[in-house]
């Protein structure tokens, strides 16, 4: 028969998210991390300023259009746009989600923030990234990329609601790295086809390689590294 966890082992799981130090390395790790996440966030976030201004379309635009029908074109604009306020509110929120000292010092506003970038993610950057997704580059293989990371993102978002509800911390905690794990494939990919290309590969198959090995590599990632970096 399936118990319900006391208020006692509630605290003790609590006690365990808001433990002691951490050793050296994961201390530097996280940092690291962090940095290169937040720095990231704020250059591609910096970048797609262009993306509201229909005179100076990025490249990134212009290879799309035109598209079958000028409505079809409107909402995928639209759901670009709404992807890149998503995830310029999404990203650097996870990153303040899993701070320790703002869940010890302030945690209402990490609660009103969990809720916050709950609904930024579910009903703003998985489903216009998913929609967009039908017209990634590559066919195929580039769509399913993205509806893969997608789905980790829903799955991982939702799970992190429920054990949040359920006062699961430690579970709720691992699960909120598993989002922000695929949320740093933007960044992650970018890096990845800079990279690429200075070595002269194949355009297509640069963007389809940058694309699967962060999504990937990320969903491991948030299974081992993160793991071995917030747990106590």
């Amino acid at each position: 028969m399936e118990t319900t966890p006391t208020p006692t082992a509630h605290r003790r799981e609590r006690d365990t998210v808001l433990g002691g130090r951490r050793p050296g390395l994961r201390t530097v790790l996280r940092v690291l991390l962090v940095g290169v996440l937040v720095a990231g966030s704020a250059v591609i976030t910096r970048g797609s300023f262009a993306y509201f201004d229909d005179e100076t379309w990025p490249e990134f635009v212009i290879e799309k259009l035109p598209l079958a029908s000028e409505a079809l074109e409107a909402w995928w604009l639209q759901a670009l746009q709404i992807h890149v306020v998503a995830a310029a509110i999404a990203l650097p929120g996870c990153v303040v989600l899993l701070s320790q000292t703002v869940l010890r010092r302030l945690p209402r506003l990490h609660r009103v923030l969990g809720r916050v970038v709950g609904v930024v993610v579910l009903c703003g950057l998985a489903p216009s990234g998913l929609f967009m997704s039908a017209f990634a580059k590559g066919g195929a293989p580039g769509t399913a990329g993205f509806v893969l990371s997608g789905v980790i993102v829903v799955v991982a978002m939702v799970m992190g609601v429920v054990t949040a509800r359920r006062k699961q911390f430690v579970a709720h905690r691992r699960h909120v790295w598993h989002v922000l794990a695929q949320l740093s494939v933007a960044v992650s990919s970018r890096a990845m086809l800079v990279g690429l290309d200075a070595f002269g590969v194949d355009a297509d198959a640069a963007y389809l390689v940058s694309l699967w090995v962060p999504v990937v590599g990320s969903a491991f990632w948030g299974r081992i590294f993160l793991d071995f970096i917030s747990t106590s």
